[in-house]
């Protein structure tokens, strides 16, 4: 793999260190700027908001600008965000300083799996988009935990200066190794084209990332409580077990990198099937407790498995009507996913069936999300390849 391919999995790495690292650090939020934990949490809801709408509109803004210069002033954003962040003197100012950090965040992995599937051959392409996104599942099982010791030792504010610093060394590594050139999508400026939200694979490949990534959140938002209440762990069991979480992350995306390059359908038919089985199992197994902590890295592995096939997926389907655009718009897709699971997770705990069946509930997605890549696949084999899809 090209070293410009490792300076985007830097990017990545910075920008999920800055989403997820505020999980950890919402109890020393809510205490330093009093407020409650609930509403530090907004902050979490308010960066998914960030990133569905700052995905399309800074896509569609930088249309005209060659990939290098978008992502390098994506990067640039990312870092004053996180300095705003770490000078926010009120809740509503972090809030705004949040924002701003996510505004970068969709559009730099939706024009980066552009630029890293340019930089490799065809027969790579997936393989590419999972090194890029190394960045994401490293920053989880590594950065995170790190940012939220600094924060608890020093103070949360010290966390986001050391994600600027990050910024700081991935605008120097992005200067250096990208390639100062225009894309082909660029030159055919499709990346400000409005056509690809009526474009049926495209619309049809978003809504089986909602549904693959809503599965995941469902369970993984309420992981601690499932890991305590349910298999039976002490609190401080919770952080170790999660390390196979993050583990099971690095594995699957590779794995599922390695297996779109190979047959793209099947890849993607066997991460989502393999995530719904794992849910399944979950509901049976989570009580026993070595088991459960197994269950933990498999939902990692399987969840993100399905993160280079989807990415490619949208790429191809995309291809002449707005590919970073389309991209960009899959990681909205990821993000709503997110937020979608988190908030059914709720409802099925407190008006549903509750916190030990809630892997059973999250299985209903992925498996809507493989009926509808049976049915996509099949009318996409049947349409003639000259005629357009609409919706």
């Amino acid at each position: 793999m090209p070293l410009a391919l490792y300076a985007l999995t830097a990017g990545a790495f910075g920008i999920g260190v800055t989403e997820f690292v505020i999980m950890g650090l919402l109890i020393d939020v809510s205490r330093d700027l009093g407020i409650s934990i609930a509403t530090a949490g907004l902050l979490i809801s308010g960066y998914a908001l960030g990133v569905v709408v700052g995905a399309p509109v800074l896509t569609a803004f930088s249309g005209r600008m060659k990939p290098r210069t978008t992502l390098l002033m994506l990067m640039v954003i990312f870092t004053i965000g996180n300095i705003a962040c770490a000078l926010a003197p009120t809740f509503e100012a972090l809030m705004v300083a949040r924002l701003v950090t996510a505004l970068a965040h969709g559009t730099f992995f939706g024009v980066g799996s552009v630029v890293a599937t340019g930089l490799v051959t065809e027969d790579r392409r997936a393989s590419a988009i999972a090194v890029m996104f190394t960045g994401l599942t490293v920053a989880n099982i590594a950065g995170v935990p790190f940012g939220t010791w600094l924060g608890q030792e020093y103070g949360w504010r010290m966390t986001f200066w050391a994600v600027a610093v990050v910024g700081v060394i991935a605008v120097a590594v992005l200067a250096l190794f990208l390639p100062n050139e225009e894309t082909s999508a660029n030159k055919q400026e499709e990346a400000g084209t409005l056509s690809v939200l009526f474009s049926e694979p495209v619309v049809t490949s978003l809504a089986m990332t909602v549904l693959g990534f809503a599965a995941v959140f469902a369970v993984f938002t309420f992981i601690a409580p499932i890991l305590t209440q349910i298999s039976g762990f002490s609190e401080a069991a919770v952080s170790p077990i999660l390390l196979l979480f993050g583990g099971g992350l690095i594995v699957g995306n590779l794995l599922g990198g390695r297996l779109a390059d190979r047959n793209l359908d099947r890849a993607l038919l066997l991460s989502l099937g393999a995530l719904g089985v794992v849910l399944i199992a979950m509901e049976f197994l989570m009580g026993i407790q070595p088991v459960a902590a197994v269950m933990v890295g498999l939902l990692g592995a399987a969840g993100f498995a399905t993160v280079a096939p989807l990415q490619l997926r949208i790429l191809q389907k995309a291809e002449g009507v707005g590919q970073a655009l389309a991209s960009s718009l899959n990681i909205a897709a990821f993000n709503l996913g997110n937020a979608i699971g988190a908030w059914v997770g709720g409802l099925s705990i407190d008006h549903g069936p509750g916190l030990a069946h809630l892997p059973l509930v999250a299985a209903v997605f992925p498996a809507a999300g493989l009926l509808l890549a049976v049915i996509a696949m099949r009318r996409e084999a049947r349409r003639p390849a000259a005629e357009p899809a609409h919706v």
